[in-house]
């Protein structure tokens, strides 16, 4: 999970995308959003925040995980030292428990080396993003190293995916099958977008699937997850740029073995429509996804075997053109069947930022507040067993720990 690019790497993602719009399939109407209600009984579980973690030699951080099934996590730390533009990097371990650094590793200073961590995957196999800047130019190059595992405290190997000069952009975060399916762009080919289908742990691939760079281009901010047990991945997109008035957000399955891909178009309520698409989950287990939208302030619940709506829901203290309140990444909980939602301004910035639990039928569970995220937060990381999990914030060189 990465939440920005360091340096040099943001200036190694090219940035066009195709231009050519595509439109939605015909889909039902589906029924307007309703308001959040508050639960009417709180949980029986710990719910708040909990520790805060900084770096341990002060850098940003630039993307984290923790292992869904253990005690540990990693990070990557980075920071601009010098007028030139010279970094100080590192990769980081830390308790998921206690909040404490447990390993620093992979130091850098220079102009060469940054990381971007992709995530966590099944057996606490981590991938990291390693951008390597040749000397005599500005433009890093990408090549992909792995802890396995993280407890190790270094990397142990490399992934080496059949296709040269990607960009690995979302990944799955199912960490109970070895299938991880990566959505990745190819940058020498015009930002051809792809999805990877690998066992990260093996370094082994089972499919390279080319996706239409009409509909699954960067500007229209696709939204990536899976559905492990129809073994498919599942992508979000606003097929127009998330234009005012704009069509629909439509969601596309894709057959992880044959790569056949089908579509539906989602809700569009509000004034101004939907907008972008946000954030996205799916439970890989039940086939529930839930999106969060730009323009409407709203959350949505679909059901991918039917390929219907379920809810479409309001977030707390916004209406249906509240854009300023609008949510962003979203986690799953596959366990618990929650979805935790991030809200930058929640109640227009009154209270903080928030996450915001709701139950797969989209029924209000609770909102823990005092958060200070970014616009555009990502996912936080969760534990599911544990109920708890870790955002971004509050400042660029910390996490938050919560519990939910």
């Amino acid at each position: 999970m990465r939440r920005v690019f360091p340096v040099a790497a943001a200036l190694a993602l090219s940035l066009s995308p195709a231009s050519s719009l595509a439109r939605p399939v015909a889909g039902a109407a589906y029924p307007p959003a309703r308001a959040a209600t508050a639960p009417a009984l709180r949980p029986d579980h710990k719910v708040g925040l909990g520790k805060i973690l900084s770096t341990s030699d002060g850098g940003e951080i630039y993307g984290f995980d923790i292992d869904q099934n253990g005690t540990d996590g990693v990070l990557a730390s980075a920071q601009t030292i010098s007028s030139g533009g010279e970094l100080l990097v590192s990769m980081q371990t830390f308790n998921e428990d206690t909040g404490k650094i447990t390993k620093t590793f992979a130091r850098y200073k220079g102009l060469r080396n940054s990381y971007g961590v992709d995530g966590i995957f099944d057996g606490d196999v981590a991938l990291v993003t390693h951008f390597v800047t040749p000397k005599g130019t500005i433009f890093a190059r990408r090549v992909y190293d792995v802890m396995n595992p993280v407890t190790a405290g270094k990397f142990t190997g490399s992934w080496t995916p059949p296709v040269k000069d990607i960009s690995v952009l979302q990944a799955s975060s199912d960490h109970a099958s070895s299938t991880t399916s990566l959505f990745a762009i190819e940058l020498k080919h015009n930002d051809q977008p792809i999805v990877v289908v690998s066992d990260v742990a093996a370094n082994t691939f089972s499919n390279v699937i080319k996706l239409d760079p009409n509909l699954f281009g960067l500007g229209n901010g696709p939204q990536f997850g899976q559905y492990t047990a129809a073994t498919e991945a599942v992508a979000a997109v606003s097929p127009d740029g998330g234009r005012v008035g704009g069509a629909a957000p439509v969601n596309v399955l894709i057959d992880l073995t044959s790569g056949k891909t089908s579509q539906f178009t989602g809700y569009n309520n509000g004034p101004f429509g939907a907008g972008f698409v946000n954030g996205m989950a799916v439970d890989p287990n039940t086939g529930v996804e839930a999106t969060t939208t730009e323009l409407n302030a709203q959350v949505e619940f679909y059901d991918l075997n039917s390929q219907t709506g379920i809810n479409a829901v309001q977030l707390p203290c916004s209406g249906p053109s509240s854009q300023g309140s609008s949510g962003s990444g979203i986690a799953v909980d596959a366990v618990n069947k929650l979805f935790i939602v991030s809200e930058p301004f929640y109640c227009t910035g009154s209270q903080g930022s928030a996450l915001v639990v709701y139950d797969e039928g989209g029924n209000l569970v609770e909102t823990i507040t005092g958060f200070g995220f970014s616009v555009a937060e990502p996912a936080p990381a969760i534990n599911p067993t544990k109920r708890m999990g870790w955002a971004f914030g509050p400042h660029f060189n910390q996490l938050q720990q919560f519990y939910y």
